[in-house]
């Protein structure tokens, strides 16, 4: 962990290599605090702060956050037809996903959402077997725990 940049140092983002370059993201520096080696008077370098880069690891798959996004992003959209009203003027409900992929069987997952939807007086059945089709193969997003 030698990389990983002082304490107190600030994370600096820099955009990522052109096509080709082999990078998977943009490149994350950590610049050295006031007075480190290689800084100020004397030091290696006086044309500005010392850069090492670091290393950052990502808690989720980019992937699966985009699934869920656009997963989350149909829902409302399919409420706000289900209700027949603008986004701000759905009743208060809310679909988890990550409790509805935890459920055992379509058939306790479908009946959980049609709880959910209990008021809403337009078919759902539709929307219930999409929402199933969309979450098949998922994975559940778990919050990240401290050590």
């Amino acid at each position: 962990m030698a990389d990983s940049g002082p304490a107190g140092g600030a994370a600096l983002a820099a955009p990522a290599p052109g096509p080709g370059g082999g990078g998977a993201g943009p490149r994350v520096y950590f610049q050295s605090p006031p007075g480190a080696a290689g800084e100020g008077p004397g030091g290696a370098d006086d044309d500005g702060p010392v850069r090492r880069q670091g290393k950052v690891t990502v808690k989720y798959d980019r992937k699966e956050l985009r699934k869920r996004l656009n997963l989350e992003e149909w829902i409302l959209e399919q409420l706000t037809r289900l209700y027949d009203c603008q986004e701000e003027e759905i009743p208060e409900l809310e679909i988890d996903v990550d409790e509805l992929l935890d459920m055992e069987g379509d058939d306790t997952r479908a009946a959980r959402v049609k709880e959910l939807l209990v008021d809403c007086y337009k078919p759902t059945e539709a929307f219930i077997s999409g929402l199933l089709d969309k979450i098949r193969g998922m994975q559940k997003l778990s919050t990240p725990q401290k050590k």
